[in-house]
Formats: C-alpha cells, sequence, structure tokens
C-alpha cells in the first residue's frame, strides 16, 4: 500500500524521484523520505504527513545524486511518525519497504538478544539489521538477500541502497507489487507503473520470489534460489497525460466527468459484433470454458465487490446459474464450494488486492476457471487468472472509486450478454436489441455528469449532517450501499446502505427529521415497492432525498429534496446511471467539509497487504 521508487542513472535524481512520489502519493501519504547514495555516502531526509512536509528537505540533498530513492508511507506497524517514516537505514545501508513482515516480532527478539538498539517501532527496521548484519560478514547484496529472504514471511517488495554497491539499487518480491521500468543508460523501480510513464513505457513485471540489481547498465533478475530469470520488458500504452488532473480541482472529480467517455470506448469493443462469440474475443476472455461451469462464484473487496453485486443480477438472470458474492477477505478462509465447475470471477482494479489474489489463488488449488474484471494489464491478479477482462479505464488516481466502478459494471453487463448468447439462454435478436439498446447509454452518462450543479446545492444542505441512510431495491441496493461507501469514505459523514425491505427490521428506528435518508428510486420493477418505503420513511418525518426520473412527479412529491438521474430500461444500465448522482453529491459534501478528497484519512487505493 505505500509508494516506493528508485532511479539509477545520468540525471540528478533528488526531483526526479519526488515527482515520482508525488504520482504515488494515493498509496501512503502518512510520512515520506528521500534516500541517496553519492561516493558510496548515503544521505537521507524523512517527514511525517504529505509531502509538502518534505518539499523543503530536498535541499539538503546533494544536487547532483544519480542513485536513490523514494517512499510514502500507509502505516501499519508504528505510528506515522517520523522516526517510523522511510528510508531506514543502518552504516553505508538504507531501506525501503512496502508490505508487512509477518515473523518480525520473533526476528526482532533475536536482534535485541544480539545487543541491536531499535529506533523505530517499525517492522521494516528488522530487515535492516538482519542485511546489516549479514553484509558485515560477506559484503555482496544479492548473496545476502537470497539467504534472509528464507527467513522472511510476509509480504513485501524492498528497495535497497548499499555502499557494499554504490553504482546499483536492489528489489525484492513477496507479496507487494514492484514493476522495473527499462530506459536508454537509466533504470528505475515503483510499486506502480505510473510513477514511471513520463520517464519509460518499457517495463518489467516482477514475480513473486525474484529480485533484481538494477543499474544504469540494465536490470539483472534472479529468483530466491539464485538462478537468472530471463525477462522481457513489455511496452504500456499509457501516457502521463492520464495522470494528471487537466485542470479539474481533485482527480475524483476529473474521474467522474472521464465516465461518459470510459463508457464509449468500452461500447467500442461491442461495436458490429455480430455473435457472441466475437464480443468475447474483443473482451478478450475466449481463453475460458464457458460450457464447463455450472456456478460463479465472485469475489472482490471494497467498491470492486459492490459492482459484483451488482453483477449479480445480472449473471443469474442471463445465464441461469447460481452467483455467490463473496468478500475476498471472507472466501480467502472459507470452507468454499470451489471446484473445476465453478467460474471465479475477481473484480479488482488494481489487480494486486492482497485478499483477491489470495482468492484467486485457492480457486485454482481448487481446480476452478478464473476470469478477472480488472483495470490493470499485467497485474498480479491478471497474470493468475484463466483470463483478463480488462476495463481500460485508464489510471484512476482518487483513492475513492468513481469510473472503475461504473466499468465494472458495464463489462459484467456485457460478459454476461455474451454467454447468455454462447449457451443459447437468451436468443440472437435478444442479443442483437440488448446490444443496439447500449448505444442510448453514453448520452445519458453525459447528461447524469452534466447534473452536478444540482448535487452542489444539495451538499450544502447536508454537509452538517452526522449520519446517513441510503436505500434501494434491486440494482439499486448495491448501488445504495455504493452511495454510502462514497460518503463516509470522502466526507466522513457516518452513511449506512440498506436494501428497502430491511428497513423495518432495524434501521427505521433511527428515522427522524435530522437524518438524511437518500432513496433511489429508478423506474424499474421495484419501484412501487420502493415508493411504499418511501412512503413509511415520510411517516416518520423522515428526510427523504430522492434519486429517480426527472418526470416522476409521484416520487419527487415524497420527498424533501429531489435529484433528477436518467433512466434506462435496463437494470444493471441503470445501476451505472444511479450512481452518478451519488458520487457527485459525495464530492461536493466532501469538498464544502474541507476533507482531502483524493486521499482521504486511513485509506490507500491499493490494498497489497491483508
Amino acid at each position: 500500500m505505500c509508494g516506493v521508487i528508485g532511479y539509477v542513472g545520468e540525471k540528478p535524481c533528488v526531483e526526479l524521484i519526488f515527482k515520482g512520489l508525488k504520482l504515488l502519493e494515493y498509496r501512503g501519504y502518512d510520512s515520506s523520505g528521500i534516500a541517496v547514495l553519492e561516493d558510496s555516502a548515503i544521505s537521507v531526509i524523512k517527514s511525517e504527513g504529505k509531502l509538502d512536509k518534505l518539499e523543503p528537505l530536498l535541499s539538503d540533498l546533494s544536487q547532483d545524486a544519480t542513485l536513490g530513492m523514494g517512499h510514502t508511507r500507509w502505516a501499519t506497524h508504528g505510528a506515522p511518525t517520523k522516526v517510523n517514516a522511510h528510508p531506514h537505514r543502518e552504516q553505508g545501508l538504507a531501506v525501503i519497504h512496502n508490505g508487512i513482515l509477518e515473523n518480525y516480532q520473533d526476528l526482532k527478539i533475536e536482534l535485541l538478544e544480539k545487543g541491536v538498539r531499535f529506533q523505530s517501532d517499525t517492522d521494516t527496521e528488522v530487515f535492516v539489521h538482519l542485511l546489516y548484519q549479514e553484509l558485515a560478514f560477506v559484503p555482496d547484496v544479492r548473496k545476502a538477500l537470497l539467504k534472509l529472504t528464507q527467513r522472511l514471511r510476509g509480504a513485501y517488495g524492498l528497495g535497497i541502497l548499499s555502499a557494499c554497491d554504490p553504482e546499483a539499487l536492489y528489489v525484492v518480491k513477496q507479496g507487494s507489487p514492484l514493476v522495473l521500468g527499462v530506459g536508454d543508460g537509466e533504470n528505475f523501480f515503483a510499486s506502480d507503473a505510473i510513477a514511471l510513464v513520463g520517464h519509460t513505457r518499457r517495463v518489467i513485471f516482477l514475480e513473486d520470489g525474484e529480485m533484481a540489481r538494477i543499474s544504469k547498465e540494465g536490470v539483472q533478475v534472479w529468483n530466491f534460489q539464485g538462478e537468472p530469470v530471463q525477462k522481457i520488458p513489455i511496452v504500456l500504452d499509457w501516457s502521463q497525460a492520464q495522470a494528471e488532473k487537466h485542470g479539474f480541482r481533485h482527480y475524483m472529480l476529473k474521474e467522474i466527468h472521464e465516465q461518459p467517455s470510459v463508457i464509449a470506448n468500452t461500447l467500442d469493443r461491442a461495436a458490429t459484433v455480430q455473435s457472441a462469440g466475437q464480443l468475447l474475443d474483443r473482451l478478450g476472455v475466449a481463453g475460458v470454458d464457458f460450457f464447463k461451469f455450472d456456478r460463479i462464484q465472485v469475489t472482490a473487496c471494497g467498491t470492486a465487490f459492490l459492482a459484483g453485486m451488482v453483477g449479480k443480477y445480472v449473471l443469474e438472470s442471463l445465464l441461469k446459474v447460481p452467483v455467490s458474492v463473496d468478500l475476498a477477505s471472507e472466501l480467502r478462509y472459507q470452507a468454499p464450494c470451489l471446484n473445476e465447475k465453478t467460474l471465479l470471477i475477481a473484480i479488482t482494479q488494481s489487480g494486486e488486492t492482497a485478499d483477491t489474489l489470495a482468492s484467486v489463488k485457492l480457486a485454482r488449488a481448487f481446480g476452478s476457471q478464473v476470469l478477472s474484471v480488472c483495470n490493470m494489464k499485467f497485474s498480479s491478479i491478471a497474470r493468475e487468472s484463466t483470463a483478463s477482462l480488462y476495463m481500460e479505464a485508464g489510471p484512476e488516481i482518487g483513492v475513492a472509486s468513481t469510473k472503475a466502478f461504473t466499468a465494472m459494471v458495464l463489462n459484467l453487463y456485457l460478459l454476461a450478454l455474451a454467454v447468455a448468447r454462447l449457451k443459447e439462454q437468451i436468443s440472437q435478436e435478444q442479443f442483437s436489441g440488448s446490444l443496439l439498446s447500449l448505444r442510448k447509454l453514453p448520452p445519458l452518462v453525459d447528461q447524469a455528469v452534466a447534473g452536478e450543479a444540482r448535487t452542489l446545492v444539495l451538499a450544502q444542505k447536508v454537509c452538517e449532517a452526522t449520519n446517513a441512510l441510503f436505500v434501494g431495491r434491486g440494482c439499486s441496493y448495491p448501488i445504495a450501499l455504493e452511495g454510502a461507501l462514497k460518503l463516509k469514505e470522502i466526507s466522513y459523514i457516518h452513511a449506512e446502505g440498506y436494501a428497502g425491505g430491511e428497513l423495518k427490521h432495524g434501521p427505521i428506528a433511527l428515522i427522524d427529521k435530522s437524518m438524511p435518508v437518500i432513496a433511489v428510486v429508478p423506474r424499474d420493477r421495484h419501484r412501487e415497492k420502493m415508493l411504499s418505503n418511501v412512503e413509511e420513511i415520510r411517516a416518520r418525518d423522515g428526510w427523504i432525498i430522492g434519486v429517480g426520473a426527472e418526470d416522476d412527479n409521484v416520487f419527487r412529491s415524497l420527498c424533501s429534496e429531489y435529484l433528477p438521474c436518467p433512466q434506462i430500461d435496463e437494470e444493471p444500465l441503470q445501476a451505472i446511471l444511479s450512481i452518478i448522482p451519488l458520487q457527485l453529491f459525495a464530492y461536493n459534501v466532501a469538498v464544502l467539509r474541507g476533507t482531502d478528497v483524493d486521499q482521504p484519512r486511513n485509506l490507500a487505493k491499493s490494498v497489497t497487504v491483508e
């Protein structure tokens, strides 16, 4: 979850590393630091807080240094203080770390018994002292790392500077993501390729159980047995411009506004398609045997899990097979009903979520096929999957996911259509008709995004609230959950989502005139039931905020406030439209409350540790 970046080449590296950390700050922002090595001497600066606290210290480092590394921390072991910030160092050695060393306590006891004194509360410092001791015996970084990897348990992406090899950086990967950037007379490493795209598009993704020596001449990779591993760089198709704000105040707002183009680009895959096979090819999932499974297990975390809940409705209704949706953090520890007749669908923006990756590996061990719905090519989950449906939504920097959610739902809908037609669960006429109706979606998404001003007016009335409820039925139930999640994670207002039919089973006790209740009521088959739920809230003097059709005067008359939303016939597609006003609403509430929208407290974009 932390951000790491390293550089070796001919250029002065201090400013380069700092700018890379700015691109990675969404991964960790409790504290930060940079280490450079020049003339076999290591210099380090560190600061608690965000990177603007580190920036004034850059002048303390040699501006001529051409080898260095930086770190933005998301605290796990130890408070977010300067002393716990990375890099951690010992004489002639500096280390940065993304992940958790699970057996650090046992190793620390061993070191304490040898008289080692610790300066920090982190698990990372244990590794620093172990490596320092190894290098004192044999000053060979590669040999020392090979020995230590046999003792470490947990997840780690390590970056190492050592005076024993002053011309190179070393990295070690086990569980936490690491990508190498291959340049001309310069080379890089980072926890996310987004930090590298301004310098090179040629990258190498390390696998678990691999380490590398990175010098300006090139990159050498070994496995943990010390055997050389040949790696061929791949070329990324992202540009640095995709990771910039382009005049928007926050990345989150930019990404909300990118949804019309993301939807349109996704639907380009379905353009001119005549058969299910063609669509499956364009989705990139033809490698899955869709005639083999008799049940589907969906797994994900956070917003991706809620996209999976929407997906359950369409997958079950079209494919006529049972679909279970489980949080990956729960599935991996259950006794799951997985076998060779199960299709596991793993949904993830980053492709690196630790719990989802563990669930994928579990499913593979049971003989299940795995189809990942992912935004990151070459990510760990994509590489572990039978096939991957790449959303191609572009980089999403804001911690609160927006465009990735709508892309997940739309791609699950396309997948369900294609497989249903392939298995003759729907006719060719239904298949073609559904693809044709999809053409209505992009302008409606445009219309939904254009309603931002209305959400600001509403946000001004709600921003002082301390609690909120969101309710919906059918596909609007996970939209209520996602709307509540967006509000709580960026505005810090306590918010919960419920199925409309569950109100009488507890939540209705909370209703009063001071609590906003956001009711998602599109024109679908659940509308009448939801209107009854809204009447129940109204009878208890509830503060009702409706999200529904512009011309639904009956629903509007029951509400204290109203957010009009474009309508479309298909329920999963309506879910895409219904979430957009809630995204904008949450964003504007957060801005009015003065929170850090893109980097909300205690959260990180990619959860790469358990």
